[in-house]
């Protein structure tokens, strides 16, 4: 949903608040910020309730449901085109195809905190970065040291992850008790998280490797490059490049969702025109006080193009990824039966305790501990008016793995269903768990914090002398 524009300032009595206001910290922080959490949040809600949903739909004891959610999934759907035919079960065209969406919106959002978020300040950045590689190789090394084998030690990467929708959610829920600028370091962190998981994803979980199709992939994403530096500006085109850049990742075994991670980041940050091109035409147009529908259209071209393509495509796809894509997502993996034993069986598995120990303990320790060398060291600073504490809370909540873990753990025993599900029971237990104690421990820093600062001495006053009338 799109943002509405600030009201002007003659609209307001005593000057607009400040996220209504021109200050470029509001502008290009806190009114995107303000957009951003609202639509995850919301998001979120729907994310936990597919999640529900699909474990109501295998565990409820009415017969055939558990049989009907696999054979549901795994129901083919063919594509075919004269001789040319490619099938995958639905849940694959979930995870391959429509997970797309999700990653293409991931590469969106770190392109734009690359060219106008705190990912361009070095030192603003430093911090959530440190904290986000410390949150990473933290879980993962935990991971290895519990269930390292050689049939589960692939699993590694599961821990990693931090759900940006669920994360950011949890701290939505606090309100003010949290300050900005640590739901901003979290946002910031989670991108940053989600940067190391594409790698890892490329890297090490790529497996019967085509070079033929890869190299027929780079070409068509470097085709898109040109395309760009000429300033084509053609929306369709790229549609078109961006299918066939993915079907070609599909076949080179490359996971074919870093095609939508690709486009993203190749996606224009910068706007086509200058805004006043737009007002000038409009100023014109409407010196007879109407518009035709040739005027009309040119003055939306116009309007469209004054905004960069990477905001545009932020707003129109994140309802569709928080909404639509992950909740589905949710529905069709998060299936998992929990009776006869198997919710025992999966947490004290190596894998469900190493998934589990990496997402609730691994992720704060990391990120704490990274954060407290980086500050010490002097390469970054501490998020205004946060706390240690709330560092360790927001640590904590970094824990929920969900959309991304459960997408590697498809990936890291595609060959054991019974590895997958006693991950996918760690990836749930843990993201629960992580949730509860991330709130725990920032609602007992912010009510900490809300003593100490009732209980500091009051300062003296000014002798009169020295008091403003």
């Amino acid at each position: 949903m799109p943002a509405s524009p600030p009201p002007s300032d003659d609209l307001w009595r005593q000057g607009p608040v400040w996220t209504a206001s021109d200050k470029p910290l509001a502008k290009y922080v806190g009114r995107p910020v303000r957009e951003f959490l609202r639509i995850e949040s919301a998001g979120s809600v729907l994310l936990l309730l597919a999640t529900i949903a699909a474990l109501l739909w295998v565990n409820l004891p009415f017969h055939g449901w558990a049989e009907g959610y696999d054979h549901f999934w795994h129901t083919p759907i063919a594509l075919e085109i004269g001789s040319w035919r490619i099938e995958e079960s639905l849940q694959h065209w979930v995870n391959d195809g429509l997970m797309t969406i999700f990653f293409f919106v991931v590469g969106l959002e770190i392109k734009h905190e690359m060219v106008h978020g705190d990912l361009r300040d070095p030192r603003t950045a430093a911090l959530p970065i440190v904290a986000a590689v410390g949150g990473m190789a933290v879980p993962a090394l935990i991971y290895v040291a519990i269930a390292g084998g050689p049939e589960t030690g692939a699993g590694w990467g599961i821990p990693m992850a931090t759900d940006i929708a669920f994360a950011v959610g949890v701290l939505g829920l606090l309100g003010r008790r949290i300050p900005s600028a640590a739901r901003l370091f979290l946002l910031t962190l989670a991108i940053v998280d989600d940067i190391g998981a594409i790698v890892v994803i490329a890297v090490f979980y790529t497996a019967d490797l085509s070079f033929t199709w890869l190299a027929v992939a780079v070409a068509l994403i470097a085709l898109m490059a040109v395309l760009r530096a000429l300033r084509v500006w053609a929306v369709p085109v790229y549609v078109v490049i961006g299918i066939a850049a993915w079907f070609a990742l599909l076949e080179s075994g490359v996971h074919a969702t870093l095609a939508g991670v690709a486009i993203g980041l190749l996606t224009p940050a910068g706007a086509l025109l200058r805004p006043e091109v737009a007002t000038d035409y409009a100023v014109e147009g409407l010196r007879d006080n109407e518009l035709d529908a040739d005027e009309l259209r040119r003055l939306r071209f116009l309007i469209g193009e004054s905004v960069p393509m990477v905001e545009r495509l932020q707003t129109r796809l994140h309802p569709l990824s928080s909404y639509v894509v992950l909740p589905v997502f949710a529905l069709a993996n998060a299936g998992v039966a929990l009776g006869g034993g198997v919710l025992g069986d999966a947490l004290t598995s190596t894998v469900g305790l190493g998934i589990g120990a990496g997402l609730v303990l691994g992720k704060p320790i990391g990120i704490a501990l990274a954060c407290f060398v980086a500050v010490k060291v002097g390469i970054a600073r501490m998020p205004e008016g946060t706390s240690w504490a709330q560092v360790v809370g927001v640590g904590a909540v970094a824990g929920i793995g969900f959309t991304v873990s459960l997408f590697i753990a498809g990936l890291s025993f595609p060959d054991s269903p019974v590895l997958t599900d006693d991950a996918k029971v760690g990836i749930l237990v843990a993201s629960v768990v992580a949730a509860a104690v991330g709130v725990g421990l920032l609602l007992l820093a912010s009510r900490q914090k809300g003593t100490a600062v009732a209980s500091s001495p009051a300062p003296e006053p000014r002798p009169e002398s020295t008091r403003q009338n």
